[in-house]
């Protein structure tokens, strides 16, 4: 016994990787538990680290700085989702969507600040320097939260599409008020000029460095430096550079890496598939940890004693929200639902506020202790209750518009990881069939024996080629009888010389096996993946170059939903090639 005590004794556990896997198992333990009471897993995530706090363990003690050796992880996350919520502000996609998100963020501009700074002001009755800044932060949204709850609800629709573009505009909004509000606090001159002046800096640096980046990796890829292998990673220095540069001039890494996103986004706007591809398959535990260490940073200990003012501050930024959000919706003449609700799925609160809430203690540090007091305990403690209640507000803001799983099942589910091979070799169609057949009956179960199958494909196959050029192969068959179709993609970077009617080398072979009672959905994948191969050299070119099967399975299902839809709008038009058996 006092052997095994004294081994524990001599166990550093504060060492940073099993601090950060210490966190990522609790934080998906409790995002599991609290996901089967239909609650968003974020919340769970939370609570957890509000939990791990309390256990003060060896190594993550929040008063003694333990937590800030993650911050650069935490730098990075945050990066990437305002990295990706930037994406989605791709100005020929969002055309029919403009007005309404100008609208929405002059409203943001406008009624939270506003409505929030009198509510503490003579309610509450805090100074005017500490209501002003407050009324600021309330502006700022959760994009990460909403992000994963808009992800697990599988929501899609006009209220889901306008509720993501506009986070990013609202949270460059929130930086934008912030930055104008501090300066004219601030500055000796004060004043609207210098508020003026000093939003103009910041947005002006911050697009500099993000636009910048992202020129330069397009750079590396134009110029065929940087292969379409390697597109992903390389908007991964976009993200880290953006953010580190931001740091070095003082200016938001939020508000740099959002830019990067809408750069790129809107630049080469097909790249973006690839950084969705690289980074969303790992995205789920990225968030775990993220949020977790979140939680474990919020402080409940700050409630009680300013609990009236917490409850009027987090009612206060509510009311602000719905009402600029119904009166951007009806101003646009957006559709009821959207109406109603978009103000509640717009309550998380987040990563954004707390970094405002920093440049606070920055600016005025020991020279007004008292102002810094009261914004931060504040802000974080009515961070720390929406937080828990934000989640599940956005939530049912989803599911009372009716958007909550309308986000329909993509056409190439059956594509999964185990149904994707790399590497594929083979001198003719018949070795290659029987390879893909070999692998597909080996994850799946078809109602026919493995050689039968294979003399299936290989008659079809024989009456007309399913060469379809530009590198693609889609050998497949009907059978009797089954469940659902089902099939196996293999890959060859190197290409493969099978006599293709253009006379390239096939580099994708998607074999497919599809029961008479599912044809039409087989007609459907034949005619969308031929024409999303053919139609996106971008696309075609990753998937051709697939490192491994998770990131061909990566770079198929990110693409988005609109854009497969218009390949089944299009399928029967402009694929009419393919034979019904």
């Amino acid at each position: 016994m006092d052997f095994l005590l004294g081994f524990f004794e001599n166990i550093a556990f504060d060492s940073p990787l099993l601090n950060l896997g210490t966190v990522l198992i609790a934080g998906i333990v409790g995002g599991e538990i609290v996901g089967r009471f239909n609650l968003p897993k974020v919340t769970g995530w939370i609570g957890t680290g509000i939990l791990l706090r309390a256990f003060n363990l060896e190594g993550l003690q929040p008063d003694d700085g333990g937590l800030d050796r993650f911050l650069p992880y935490m730098h990075f996350v945050l990066g990437f989702i305002a990295f990706t919520v930037g994406a989605a502000l791709h100005v020929k996609k969002l055309r029919n969507a403009k007005l309404r998100l100008g609208v929405i963020a002059l409203c943001e501009a406008i009624a939270t600040p506003v409505l929030v700074y009198l509510a503490l002001r003579f309610i509450g009755g805090l100074s005017n320097e500490v209501s002003m800044l407050l009324g600021a932060i309330a502006i700022a949204g959760a994009p990460g939260t909403t992000v994963v709850v808009v992800q697990e609800a599988r929501a899609k629709g006009i209220m889901t599409r306008t509720l993501v573009s506009a986070l990013a505009l609202i949270d460059m909004v929130a930086v934008g008020v912030f930055v104008f509000v501090l300066a004219i606090l601030t500055t000796q001159t004060g004043g609207i000029s210098a508020g003026v002046s000093a939003v103009a800096i910041q947005f002006g640096e911050a697009f500099l460095i993000g636009t910048g980046t992202v020129l330069i990796a397009i750079a590396l890829y134009r110029f065929g430096i940087v292969g379409p292998a390697f597109l992903g990673p390389s908007f991964v220095f976009v993200i880290l550079a953006s953010w580190g540069a931001a740091a070095c001039v003082g200016v938001s890494g939020i508000l740099a890496c959002t830019i990067a996103g809408i750069a790129i986004t809107n630049l080469q706007h097909d790249a973006v598939r690839a950084v969705e591809a690289y980074l969303s398959h790992g995205a789920s535990v990225l968030f775990a940890a993220f949020f977790t260490f979140a939680g474990m940073r919020l402080d409940f200990s700050l409630v009680p004693p300013v609990a009236g003012l917490v409850v009027l501050y987090f009612l206060a930024r509510f009311i602000a929200k719905y009402a600029g959000a119904y009166t951007a919706m009806s101003i646009t003449n957006a559709p009821a639902p959207v109406r109603k609700y978009l103000g509640i799925a717009l309550m998380p609160h987040g990563g954004v506020a707390v970094g405002l809430i920093l440049l606070v203690q920055e600016a005025y540090g020991a020279s007004n202790p008292e102002l810094v007091n009261q914004i931060t305990t504040v802000g974080l403690a009515t961070l720390a209750i929406n937080q828990l209640l934000g989640p599940s507000a956005a939530r049912f803001g989803l599911q009372w518009a009716g958007e909550a799983g309308l986000d329909r099942k993509r056409l190439f589910d059956f594509l999964d990881e185990q149904h994707i091979a790399v590497g594929l070799k083979g001198n003719n169609k018949e070795e290659i069939i029987r390879s893909l057949t070999s692998q597909l009956y080996s994850v799946s179960q078809l109602p026919l024996a493995q050689e039968e199958f294979v003399q299936k494909v290989m008659e079809r196959e024989n009456q007309e080629t399913s060469c379809l050029g530009e590198g693609l192969m889609i050998p497949h068959t009907i059978i009797e009888t089954g469940d659902e179709l089902t099939g196996i993609l293999g890959i060859s970077s190197e290409g493969l010389d099978l006599d293709a009617p253009d006379g390239r080398p096939v580099h994708a072979v998607l074999l497919l096996a599809t029961p008479e009672a599912d044809r039409e959905r087989h007609l459907e994948v034949l005619a969308a993946f031929a024409s999303a191969i053919t139609k996106d050299l971008n696309l075609r070119e990753q998937l051709y170059h697939g490192r491994s099967p998770a990131h061909a399975y990566s770079i198929l299902h990110a693409e988005e939903a609109e854009d497969l839809n218009y390949f089944l709008e299009d399928a029967f038009e402009k694929v009419g090639a393919f034979e019904k058996d």
